[in-house]
């Protein structure tokens, strides 16, 4: 419990993944990528419930078998591309029966395995802090998109830099932030009211720092999150 509210979290991990297949089971120093996303939720002091949705029965199997409760399989329409975050949250909602008042939704997605339970526990505290609606994980970005720009068709790269940042250092432009996916806390009443997962004055970023918000999209992503964990 946190307060008044009973917390769920939810881990979703589908079967498929075309840039790096199977990605939820493959194994990052040792353990299942979906395991170190369930480990720190059943460590947190405050999340009640740890569910898994998926698709697949070995993810199932090895998300039981790590501690989460897996409840239903998610419907083949729910795990492809075209599914969004919010479709899969809404239908956990649903087959969990948690449509309720003082009830949180915390997504944990798998493919942030370096998020610290610490960094869970003082983002749900951040909550009550805030008396928001909804808390989201940000992080620095790693460069400044004021360095970035299109490229145009012949490459040139007159216009390439900003006017306002020409002979600027970097350490002189201001810190820019990014979402990082590594964590999502939301009122289930207000997440379903507004239909979608949704940014208004009453939701928060959560800083986290830029060596736990590793997102594994790719093989290099797994590569530089299993270099950081036999590092510490």
């Amino acid at each position: 419990m946190l307060e008044q509210y009973h917390v769920t979290a939810l881990i979703p991990a589908r079967g498929g993944s075309k840039r790096l297949p199977r990605k939820n089971t493959k194994l990052l120093c040792g353990k299942p990528l979906i395991s170190w996303s369930i480990e720190v939720a059943l460590a947190s002091i405050y999340i009640d419930h740890v569910v898994v949705s998926t698709d697949d029965l070995e993810i199932k199997q090895i998300a039981e078998q790590y501690g989460a409760d897996v409840p239903f399989l998610r419907p083949d329409a729910l795990s492809n591309d075209h599914a969004s975050s919010f479709d899969v949250i809404k239908h956990a909602i649903e087959k969990l029966d948690i449509k309720k008042e003082n009830h949180l939704i915390v997504l944990l997605q798998p493919t942030s395995p370096l998020r610290l339970v610490t960094e869970l526990d003082a983002a749900l505290d951040f909550f009550i802090a805030k008396n928001a609606k909804g808390i989201v994980s940000v992080s620095e970005t790693e460069h400044s998109p004021l360095w970035s720009n299109i490229m145009p068709d012949n490459s040139s790269l007159a216009e390439f830099i900003r006017p306002e940042v020409e002979g600027k250092r970097s350490q002189d432009l201001p810190k820019f932030y990014r979402l990082n996916g590594s964590i999502y806390i939301y009122e289930v009443l207000s997440l379903l009211e507004n239909d979608k997962i949704f940014f208004d004055s009453d939701v928060y970023g959560f800083q986290t720092e830029k060596a736990t918000a590793v997102d594994i999209d790719s093989e290099i992503d797994f590569f530089w999150a299993e270099a950081i964990l036999k590092s510490k």
